[in-house]
């Protein structure tokens, strides 16, 4: 396929303007073809970047247009006494100051946006972890081995959230921004047995991914426990989360404070929940029992300021991935057993259908 034909088709798809058969045999195509699949990561980054690129040329327009309405040397002369030869040499090179000034702000922006600290929307901060140095502590014996053998790459990991079964089958939900970094995804469960999965479904707009465990040593679940909620939650309702911000799970409890999230997104719910790098893409749960979101980010330096996608987005997730594989849809629980129970009775039988996510990429 020549370049410009690639290219064309790979903006398509990104767009979401091929159809359910031209999608599904791209994706079959992304799946065979590691070179083209490796494309169209490298062309969604790239297209990452002019979003960014755009919003940095729009803030140095604004802050140009501020600096116009400002009469700086009244400002000086007003608020403070300088000597005489600081403020000749103001009147005399501030329009060169205010350059230097200018490329080194938007030299910070950019290292900010390079190293990965300013996510893309400013101010908010999505719940994946890059994986560190921690594991020196391993060989220093401040932890003991696993004995129980896990099957995965050589390789560390590089990223890590959390997911959550969809079905007993296989069928694992988490965030598309885990995963969309990945050459490969393995998950592991609460007893530490890892198991490779493959990405079946991804929704960048709405950041729902759909992975498919394919492990031949996978087991199916016992029935899921919990039930997805279709229709939104109350304000000031009581809601948890369990995931993996570290090795092991964490269990956190707080209350939905708005039905929307970051900059009036109606597609999240803001939560006053704690969370932490790892906790993307683990379940929020009603006091009952219920799927009813899927935890994504927090709002930087705010505290209180979290954020989870609702349900009904991972319900359409599921319509989209059986029209795109035309099959029918998944078979969902219709049967809650948390319902009733104590939260330590909720979350130990929730353990085992909740998982570490491991992302391994090259960059």
């Amino acid at each position: 396929m020549r370049d410009e034909l690639l290219l064309e088709t790979i903006e398509r798809y990104l767009a979401g303007s091929m159809n359910a058969d031209e999608r599904r045999a791209f994706e079959q195509l992304r799946m065979e073809n590691a070179e083209l699949d490796q494309r169209v990561i490298e062309h969604q980054q790239f297209v990452d970047i002019l979003k960014h690129y755009g919003e940095r040329v729009e803030l140095e327009s604004r802050l140009n247009a501020i600096h116009s309405e400002i009469d700086v040397h009244t400002l000086v002369e007003e608020a403070t006494e300088r000597p005489a030869w600081i403020v000749q040499l103001w009147r005399n090179h501030h329009s060169k100051i205010s350059v230097a000034a200018s490329i080194a702000i938007f030299a910070i922006l950019g290292t900010l946006f390079v190293t990965g600290s300013l996510s893309t929307k400013s101010g908010y901060e999505e719940m994946v972890r890059e994986v560190g140095k921690l594991r020196s502590d391993l060989s220093k014996g401040k932890y003991a081995k696993v004995t129980t053998p896990v099957r995965t790459p050589v390789t560390s990991d590089r990223y890590r959230g959390t997911g959550f079964a969809i079905t007993s089958g296989g069928l694992i939900a988490t965030n598309y921004h885990v995963i969309y970094r990945a050459d490969s995804v393995y998950v592991q469960n609460y007893a530490g047995r890892a198991f490779k999965a493959k990405v079946v479904f991804t929704d960048a707009n709405s950041d729902v991914a759909i992975l498919k465990i394919t492990d031949t040593a996978f087991r199916e679940l016992g029935a899921i426990p919990y039930t997805f909620k279709k229709s939104e939650s109350d304000l000031a309702e009581n809601v948890f989360t369990y995931g993996y911000p570290q090795d092991s799970p964490v269990y956190g409890d707080g209350r939905i404070t708005s039905q929307n999230g970051f900059d009036n997104d109606s597609v999240d719910y803001q939560i006053s929940v704690p969370l932490n790098p790892g906790n993307s893409g683990g379940p929020l749960l009603d006091s009952r029992g219920n799927i009813i979101g899927i935890v994504k980010a927090k709002q930087a330096q705010m505290e209180g300021a979290h954020f989870a996608s609702k349900s009904s987005y991972l319900l359409a997730a599921l319509d989209s991935l059986a029209a795109d594989s035309n099959s029918k849809k998944p078979a969902l629980n219709s049967k809650n057993t948390l319902s009733g129970l104590s939260r330590p009775l909720q979350i130990k039988k929730l353990q085992n259908y909740v998982f570490l996510v491991k992302v391994y990429a090259k960059n």
